[in-house]
């Protein structure tokens, strides 16, 4: 049988195994149970994904890299005890701790703030019927005519209260 076919076999074959057999490969790969409420279809993909992994590789040296260095991700990216990449967050809902770290034990951080939008880029927001358009600029942001340092002032000024501006415009 060739690999392919072997790998094929396994696929089809997790989604006849039974709730508590899913959660136990969960359990094996990530070091602790699911999150409370976890859906079935969930739990396949995940045991599906990591089966692929094992079979074919996973992730490519450069993904993991770019993952871990990229500044559109809120949570850097670890090896799990299997060997595959892992998002850590110091709150998310995968058995971390209060003190920033995960059931495994690992250290959990934050990644730095997101970077800004390129200048030149123009920001787009539809408020109650009226679309608003935002220029990034060197110095800041353009709207309505008027230089603004940060979104969340323009946001304010649109919304008439006290909102987040990269929130606001979907950053």
């Amino acid at each position: 049988m060739l690999p392919s076919e072997k790998l094929r076999l396994e696929l089809s074959a997790i989604t006849s195994l039974s709730r508590e057999d899913l959660v136990g490969r969960w359990e094996r790969v990530y070091g602790h149970p699911p999150p409370k409420g976890v859906k079935r279809p969930l739990l396949e993909r995940a045991a599906a994904w990591h089966l692929q992994a094992k079979h074919l590789g996973g992730l490519s040296a450069a993904t993991r890299r770019m993952l871990r260095t990229s500044g559109d991700k809120q949570y850097r990216i670890g090896r799990g005890e299997t060997g595959t990449a892992a998002l850590l967050a110091g709150d998310a809902p995968n058995g971390s701790t209060a003190n920033g770290t995960g059931a495994a034990g690992r250290k959990m951080s934050p990644i730095s703030p997101k970077t800004p939008p390129a200048v030149g880029t123009r920001l787009l927001r539809e408020w109650y019927g009226r679309m608003h358009v935002v220029e990034v600029t060197e110095d800041g942001f353009m709207f309505d005519g008027k230089s603004y340092r940060s979104l969340t002032a323009i946001a304010r000024r649109i919304t008439g209260t006290h909102r987040s501006g990269p929130g606001f415009f979907g950053l």
